[in-house]
């Protein structure tokens, strides 16, 4: 995890747990409504996982394009106060059975259901229901539903991908306009590196017929930008898949969770353990762990990795150093590492392999060069810049 990111972390574990503290002292909150947030989940048609977490308060409105600044903040700092209510009990309802599950002291419930009979093949979402039984709001039965994914069986290969500066530009380097995006965007304002979602609608389809080769999102950020970055996906055309976040509360900063690369790889591990028959695509960047996750996941699962897609973010030479040496031994261990400046770079290497139609080069590469261009506000930035340094 970056460094700022991970000092976020803390500083909104700190509040968030100090928030929960006064609740409890003073009973607010006890009147207020309670649903269940659900998450997107993922399975095949014998095994299914779902998660969702039970909260107080009405979920935020979707942000409009033109929200102002101070909206877009107050709207970020309610979802890291969220007020969460552990203990309560939901059921999940599932083709087949049932199971009663309890929150934990962060609100969230999470499990493994295997239908009876296994699903037949056809819709890549499905619907599980949830269904709060403990506390009962006083306006009735809250019900809601989760959604599952279930890989068809045409699909070819899978994608997992992370998003912070792989899929989403996060602007690391510039520390104004980073914040800005953190705290003062919402999903109409992030913006997605150039071609980055043609490029994925390519390895969705495949390179014959439509395949519905299925997304995997893994990413340290926190679940409470859940609603966020599942707009922006939609905003942006970037195919659908589960979002497996990180939970920022007091505990999951612990070191023995093992932080951002132990996230990453558990995930990992558990998703092609689900799909033994179908090969994966990992795609991240250079700015922080994840060439040394992926070649991990290389060595730790022989002939499962296609490639390794690293969006390098690092201008250092030593880091760039160190992700070619990482290529070396992910070629050894007999997949390909591609450390690529740009999302055409990934796309042609793709293309070669037979994994996207080549006749999608052409949209990434446009698509690219036009969202290439800069912003009027990073212009303004940085005119802004080097008036100060004349100035000085």
């Amino acid at each position: 995890m970056a460094d700022w990111t991970r000092h976020l972390a803390k500083f909104a574990s700190r509040v968030d747990s100090r928030l929960d503290e006064q609740r409890e002292k003073l009973g607010l909150g006890a009147s207020r409504t309670v649903r269940i947030e659900a998450y997107r989940g993922f399975g095949r048609p014998d095994r299914l996982w779902v998660k969702g977490r039970v909260l107080r308060g009405l979920p935020l409105p979707p942000a409009r394009e033109g929200d102002s600044l101070w909206l877009n903040l107050s709207a970020s700092l309610q979802r890291f106060e969220s007020d969460e209510v552990p203990g309560a009990q939901v059921r999940v309802r599932y083709p087949g059975g049932e199971q009663l599950l309890t929150a934990d002291r962060e609100g969230y419930v999470e499990c493994w259901l295997d239908p009876r009979p296994p699903l037949s093949d056809g819709e890549p979402w499905r619907q599980v229901e949830m269904e709060l039984v403990e506390p009962a709001n006083p306006d009735g039965a809250y019900r809601t539903q989760a959604r599952v994914l279930v890989p068809p069986a045409t699909a070819r290969f899978g994608v997992i991908s992370d998003l912070d500066d792989t899929v989403v530009r996060t602007d690391v380097a510039s520390r104004v306009r980073m914040m800005k995006h953190v705290f003062f965007g919402n999903a109409h304002t992030r913006m997605p590196f150039p071609g980055v979602a043609a490029f994925y609608r390519a390895l969705e389809r495949g390179s014959g017929p439509f395949a519905g080769n299925p997304f995997f999102y893994v990413s340290s950020s926190p679940w409470n930008r859940f609603d966020v970055l599942g707009e922006f996906l939609e905003l942006q055309r970037i195919p659908a898949g589960p979002l497996l976040l990180r939970d920022w509360g007091v505990n999951s900063v612990d070191p023995g969770e093992g932080g951002h690369a132990g996230h990453k790889s558990r995930h990992i591990a558990t998703i092609l353990g689900l799909y033994p028959a179908l090969p994966f695509i990992l795609v991240g960047d250079s700015g922080q762990e994840d060439p040394e996750i992926y070649h991990r996941a290389v060595r730790e699962h022989p002939e499962r990795i296609l490639a390794v897609y690293i969006r390098n973010v690092s201008r250092r030479p030593e880091r760039v150093e160190a992700i070619r040496a990482l290529a070396a031994e992910v070629e050894k261990a007999g997949s390909t590492l591609i450390l690529a400046d740009d999302t055409l770079a990934a796309a042609r290497h793709a293309a070669e392999q037979g994994w996207i139609d080549p006749a999608a080069l052409p949209e990434i590469g446009d698509v690219a060069h036009a969202e290439d261009q800069p912003r009027p506000d990073e212009l303004k930035e940085e005119n802004q810049a080097m008036s100060r340094g004349q100035e000085t």
